[in-house]
């Protein structure tokens, strides 16, 4: 039996908001506040608290929150901040924004997340800082990550951009490097109506920096203390991530009820399912499965009607934009094997469960393992 099973149903999530989203939209038309204003601020209040944060920064993005957060830090031209080859680009344009330079480092064989043992190998006398990735919603390993930091003097900063809620030894992550960086990408557990970002951190004096610093450089109007940026959250996305972070907590739970369906489903099927790490709590914004014949896989899945999709085809370290960096093919084992077996299969809090059903059901049918 064929079903359609999208990958992604963002107009399912909007649908059953609509009212909410409706009102908070025309609050934000009434008021002309358009760029940061009283959403933003209320925004930014409520998920500080979500994090068990002091301090949130709202953002256009959660790229610009990472190339904020590398400025607070003042790394540039000539320094080294180590980080994964295996996520999106936008953690290493971060640092490239900034002048330096990116040091990769392999993830490890059942997170994909830097591997912490390969840390400490990687520092030199011009590494600045440490920048970990939780892939997927799965929390890395911090505390190892932490002692290599402490040990040698270097500020850690967590790109959450994919894990909204997840926690680490019970405790959010987010909170425990110098800062963090999240993303709402309408695709994110927790996703705007567009673009939108945010720092996170426990320090005053670094907040009050990232806030000069994404509205031009400007701690009162028209002074400007340093170069800045225009990296202000618009007024909309503030009110309608109020709306959506009530929800969040909820939305997670359901992510993690279809993955233990997907875990019980396909246990005996020659996946390599994504499992929660002994220390971590995932929010499972992706469930990405592995397999030697992932192509096939995807395609035999488009038939039945599934969406799929490839995080990602091709590690950092052999892109294009990198080349000047000098790495080669079989520098990062690990992250090259992911990036060729990896599978996201649809996760969302919509999915029904036959829709999940479906989804097994098909792949128990593929053939070419």
């Amino acid at each position: 039996m064929r079903m359609k099973v999208p990958y992604l149903d963002l107009p399912a999530q909007i649908h059953a908001l609509r009212p909410e989203l409706d009102a908070a939209i025309a609050r934000s038309l009434d008021t002309g506040a358009f760029c940061l204003g009283p959403e933003v601020q209320q925004f930014e209040r409520e998920f500080a608290a979500f994090c068990s944060a002091a301090h949130c920064i709202g953002f256009n993005s959660g790229t610009s929150a990472l190339h904020v957060a590398m400025r607070l830090l003042n790394i540039g031209p000539g320094d080294e901040v180590i980080t994964t080859p295996y996520t999106f680009i936008a953690t290493s344009w971060a640092i490239v924004y900034t002048g330096a330079r990116p040091v990769f480092v392999d993830v490890e064989e059942a997170t994909f997340n830097l591997d912490p043992r390969l840390v400490e190998k990687a520092i030199t006398a011009r590494t600045k800082a440490i920048l970990p990735v939780h892939l997927y919603g799965q929390p890395c390993d911090l505390d190892p990550l932490l002692e290599v930091a402490r040990r040698h003097h270097l500020p850690l900063v967590e790109d959450a951009a994919q894990a909204h809620g997840a926690r680490y030894r019970g405790k959010t992550v987010g909170t425990m490097g110098e800062m963090s960086a999240f993303s709402f990408y309408p695709t994110k557990n927790l996703g705007a109506c567009g673009e939108a970002g945010a720092l996170v951190t426990n320090r005053a004096d670094l907040a009050a920096r990232a806030r000069a610093l994404r509205e031009h450089g400007s701690s009162a109007r028209y002074l400007h203390d340093e170069v800045g940026y225009n990296y202000r959250m618009e007024g909309i996305q503030g009110a309608v991530l109020r709306v959506k972070l009530t929800r969040l907590a909820a939305g997670n739970i359901a992510r993690r009820h279809i993955a233990q369906r997907y875990h019980a489903l396909l246990q005996d099927t020659p996946l390599i399912l994504p499992r929660d790490a002994g220390y971590a709590e995932s929010v499972y914004h992706l469930y990405t499965v592995r397999h030697p014949s992932r192509d096939r896989l995807k395609a035999h899945l488009e038939t039945w009607g599934i969406g799929s999709a490839i995080h990602y085809p091709l590690p950092l370290h052999l892109q294009k934009c990198f080349s000047h960096l000098g790495y080669q093919p079989g520098d990062f084992p690990v992250a090259e094997r992911a990036a060729r077996e990896c599978l996201s299969l649809p996760i969302y809090p919509e999915l029904t469960d036959a829709q999940i059903e479906h989804v097994a059901r098909s792949i128990r049918e593929f053939k070419h393992w």
